[in-house]
């Protein structure tokens, strides 16, 4: 398998898994998303990667890889695999999302929440710090 083919494969496979996720755990919203706030403690998290510029590229290459089949190529909540998602992927372009710190997002990053996944055991830590750098700017 060259590694294009792989690439496509592995989205296809994240892709099932969301809506394997999606399906047992159903929501009571069908459309958008329901409320999901971070602990109180995760607010006091700081993101040590934050303005640093590698980091942020970083950052992009996780978010197309992991991200962007159910939150789409720019944030707004509208990947492929997404659609099929009940609640759907959150708009990570929308103000709301903004007023999150780095920690609560770095926290729901981690932890998950279905049909969003833990990335806690998948990503390194400083994985999930740069894809929250990387989140942050897609507002820009």
């Amino acid at each position: 398998m060259n590694k294009k083919s792989f690439w496509k494969f592995r989205k296809v496979i994240i892709a099932f898994i969301a809506l394997t996720i999606a399906l047992t755990f159903p929501s009571e919203k069908v459309f958008g998303q329901t409320s999901w706030t971070a602990p109180k403690s995760a607010n006091n998290l700081k993101n040590p990667y934050k303005n640093d510029k590698a980091s942020l590229q970083k950052g992009k290459t996780l978010y197309k890889q992991y991200c962007a089949i159910c939150h789409g190529e720019k944030g707004k909540g509208d990947g492929m695999a997404g659609m099929s998602l009940k609640p759907r992927p959150a708009n990570l372009t929308k103000e709301a999302f903004f007023k999150q710190t780095d920690g609560a997002v770095f926290w729901k990053l981690t932890e998950g929440k279905p049909p969003m996944a833990a990335y806690k055991t998948v990503l390194t830590k400083e994985q999930r710090w740069q894809l929250v750098s990387y989140i942050k700017s897609l507002r820009k």
